[in-house]
C-alpha cells in the first residue's frame, strides 16, 4: 500500500470515528434531555417540600430553597400543625406495608407453583386453564368491584387489611402464573425428569430444582405486584376507609380535607412518602426486571 493510500486510509478511519464519537454524544444528549423531563417533577415535589409557604408564593418552583427546612416533612409523616386534623400518612404508611408484603408473598408463590404446573405437569385441560389464566390478565378493576365486595362481606373481612390482601393476592395471581409460566417453558424437561426418576415428587422438585433457579422471573413479579398493589387507589378507596385505607386512599383525603390555606409543601412531602418505597424498589432491582422479563423469551 502506498503512503497516498495509507494516508487515505487513516482519513477515512477519522471520519468514521468522528461520526461514532458524534452519533454517540446525540444520543446520550437526547436520553438526557428525556431524563430531565422525567425527573422535573419530582426535583419541583423535593424542592418546593422543603421550603415555608412564604417562599413558595414568593419564589419560582424550580428555584433552591433559600433555607432547608423538614417541617413539611414532620407535618405529612406525624400531622403535627395540619389543618387536616387527624390526616396525616404514617399509620396509612404502615396499613401499607401490612397489605403489600403478604399479598406480593402470596401471589408469588401460587404464581410461581402455577406455572410450574402448566409447563412441568401436564394434565388433560392445561391449555383452557392457562387460557382463562391469561383472560384473567384482561379483565378492568371495575368489573369485580361489585363481586369482589361481596366476596369479602359474606367472608366478614371488608374494610379490613386481610381483605385487600385478598383481593390483590387474587387479582395478580393472572398475571404471577403468566411471568412464571413463560419462564418455565424456556427450562428443559429433563431437569424434571432425572429429578422424577430419583423418586422426588411434585412439591419436592418445586422446592428444590425450579425455585431456586427462578430468581430472575421471581424479581419481575415482585416489583409487578409490589408496584401495583402499592400504588393502587381503586380498590383501597372501595374496600376499605377511615383507619384501614391504604397510602393512597390516606394521600387523597390529606390533600382534599385541607380547610383553610393550602400548605403546598405538604402535600409534596407527602407525596414523595408515598411513592418513595417503589422508587426504592427500582432502584434497587430495577436492572434485575428486564433481565427477568426476557429469561423466558427464548423457547415457547
Amino acid at each position: 500500500m502506498s503512503p497516498a493510500d495509507q494516508l487515505q486510509m487513516q482519513s477515512l478511519e477519522r471520519s468514521a470515528s468522528f461520526k461514532r464519537s458524534f452519533y454517540r454524544f446525540l444520543l446520550f444528549f437526547i436520553l438526557g434531555l428525556f431524563a430531565l423531563y422525567y425527573i422535573a417533577p419530582m426535583y419541583v415535589m423535593i424542592v418546593t417540600s422543603l421550603k415555608s409557604m412564604e417562599e413558595i408564593r414568593q419564589g419560582n418552583l424550580m428555584t433552591l430553597p433559600r433555607e432547608i427546612l423538614f417541617d413539611a416533612w414532620k407535618i405529612a409523616w406525624g400531622g403535627r400543625g395540619y389543618d387536616a386534623g387527624d390526616v396525616f400518612l404514617r399509620p396509612y404508611f404502615w396499613n401499607s406495608m401490612k397489605m403489600v408484603i403478604p399479598a406480593v408473598v402470596v401471589s408469588t408463590f401460587f404464581g410461581a407453583l402455577n406455572g410450574y404446573a402448566l409447563t412441568k405437569w401436564r394434565f388433560k385441560g392445561d391449555n383452557l386453564v392457562f387460557l382463562l389464566f391469561l383472560f384473567g390478565c384482561f379483565i378492568p378493576y371495575q368489573a369485580i368491584l361489585l363481586p369482589m365486595a361481596r366476596t369479602l362481606g359474606i367472608l366478614g373481612i371488608s374494610n379490613s387489611i386481610a381483605g385487600l390482601v385478598l383481593v390483590h393476592s387474587v387479582y395478580g395471581l393472572s398475571f404471577t402464573t403468566l411471568f412464571c409460566r413463560n419462564y418455565y417453558v424456556s427450562i428443559s424437561d429433563e431437569i424434571v425428569k432425572a429429578a422424577r426418576i430419583d423418586g422426588a415428587g411434585f412439591f419436592k422438585i418445586f422446592f428444590k430444582v425450579l425455585l431456586p433457579i427462578s430468581g430472575p422471573i421471581l424479581v419481575v413479579t415482585v416489583i409487578w405486584q409490589f408496584t401495583n398493589i402499592w400504588n393502587d387507589f381503586l380498590f383501597g378507596s372501595s374496600f376499605s376507609f377511615g383507619e384501614a385505607a391504604p397510602i393512597q386512599v390516606a394521600l387523597n383525603n390529606m390533600v382534599l380535607t385541607s380547610t383553610s390555606v393550602k400548605q403546598y409543601n405538604v402535600d409534596m412531602a407527602a407525596a414523595f412518602i408515598a411513592g418513595f418505597p417503589t422508587l426504592v424498589v427500582y432502584i434497587i432491582a430495577g436492572k434485575y426486571f428486564i433481565r427477568g422479563l426476557t429469561a423466558g423469551s427464548v423457547k415457547g
